[in-house]
């Protein structure tokens, strides 16, 4: 898993009026949970922006006066309007230590199904797994190679190595539908041969 770094800069006020001071600086209040101590401290808004922003997930690397700390993301809190980030809690991780993280769905293969017509539908764009951080990958792979119209690739048919998928088995992770285009022309097929005899 690719590795964000944020510099942060230590919080000393946590009160609701300190984060207000926090925010009108540019900056975002944070807490760092699991590195023994909770961890107060700030991060340009600015610097969120290929960490939440995107549909990637990474493991972090908070930089706070000379200590270092690997993270994830645990929580993101936006204004109801502005929707700008105001809080940002982050969990550390440890080598030895198994997470809960949520990982992207990527798409490979070609579905004879969509060959013939039908549309891809992605149910399941992230999945929620557990394991040690060093295991977990940038995406899990799901294949659409044998799916026909009609057909899903389900949770229990994803294959992965050195952790677990925590969603449950029979939920459908891709589907390859009918389209109404394939129905009208099966319908007008049908029609054509009735109409012949």
């Amino acid at each position: 898993m690719k590795t964000i770094k944020l510099i942060a800069e230590p919080r000393t006020g946590v009160g609701s009026s300190a984060s207000k001071a926090t925010r009108n600086e540019g900056k975002v209040p944070c807490v760092l949970y699991g590195a023994g101590e909770n961890v107060n401290f700030c991060v340009y808004a600015a610097d969120f922006k290929n960490l939440v922003y995107t549909p990637n997930v990474y493991k972090v690397r908070i930089d706070l006066e000379g200590k270092s700390y690997d993270a994830i993301l645990q929580d993101i809190q936006f204004h109801p309007v502005s929707d700008a980030i105001i809080h940002v809690d982050f969990f550390a991780v440890t080598a030895d230590k198994p997470v809960v993280m949520e990982i992207p769905v990527r798409v490979v293969g070609n579905s004879p199904g969509v060959r013939a017509g039908g549309k891809l539908v992605k149910k399941i764009n992230k999945l929620r797994v557990r394991g040690n951080i060093a295991n977990l990958p940038d995406y899990i792979d799901v294949s659409i190679s044998t799916l026909e119209i009609g057909q899903s690739a389900k949770v229990k048919d994803v294959v992965v190595e050195g952790f677990e998928i925590l969603d449950a088995k029979e939920n459908a992770v891709l589907s390859v539908k009918t389209t109404r285009a394939l129905m009208q022309a099966g319908a007008d097929a049908a029609a054509a041969a009735s109409g012949k005899k």
